[in-house]
């Protein structure tokens, strides 16, 4: 199933952010702003560390684009906490910012069908959600492929320019390219 053009399923959830534990996150406060919401399956593994510090080295960029990263696993808000206590040279994420969302009762994941039900964890889903809350686009990945951050900005950049253009983004399009008017006239142009 594909959520892509509905509206964001919101939630109010118990996270972690900056340190802190945030009682009730929802998806709703963050509307106004683009929203790169992720999952990844768990605390303490191997992957999900290097996304998670992958997503902090660019959150300068995100924001400049006036977009939130917020990342979720079916961990603890306690379990979030402590790995953002441990050190990235022991597999910690300890200096990531953006808020981590407890889906310790699995049903964000379930509500945007991500959930791996004979593992009980989330597969590796991206979700980019426009101002208004409807989810523009969608990655899911399987447990042991890690995403790539720059086409999570690529595609963010994509959205803002059609956004602001009107014009479609091809294939393999990046800020500062060339895109196309969606006509058959738009099309002949690009390939000209």
């Amino acid at each position: 199933m594909t959520l892509v053009g509905k509206k964001a399923p919101n939630f109010s959830a118990k996270a972690v952010k900056n340190g802190k534990i945030v009682e009730d996150f929802s998806l709703d406060s963050l509307k106004g702003k683009y929203v790169v919401f992720f999952f990844y399956p768990l605390d303490f593994t191997f992957v999900c560390p290097t996304e998670l510090h992958a997503f902090q080295e660019k959150l300068q960029e995100f924001e400049a684009r006036e977009a939130e990263l917020v990342a979720c696993s079916i961990d603890s808000w306690y379990s979030h906490f402590a790995w953002l206590t441990t050190p990235r040279s022991k597999g910690g994420i300890q200096g990531v910012s953006y808020p981590i969302v407890s889906d310790i009762h699995k049903s964000i994941s379930k509500d945007y069908e991500v959930l791996k039900e004979e593992d009980g964890v989330s597969y590796r889903g991206l979700f980019l959600i426009d101002k208004e809350g409807v989810v523009r686009h969608q990655l899911i990945n399987d447990l042991p492929l890690g995403r790539s951050v720059d086409e999570a900005l690529r595609t963010l950049d994509a959205l803002i320019y059609h956004e602001k253009n009107g014009e479609v983004c091809p294939a393999n399009w990046e800020k500062g390219k060339k895109a196309m008017t969606p006509t058959q006239e738009g099309l002949e142009n690009y390939f000209n």
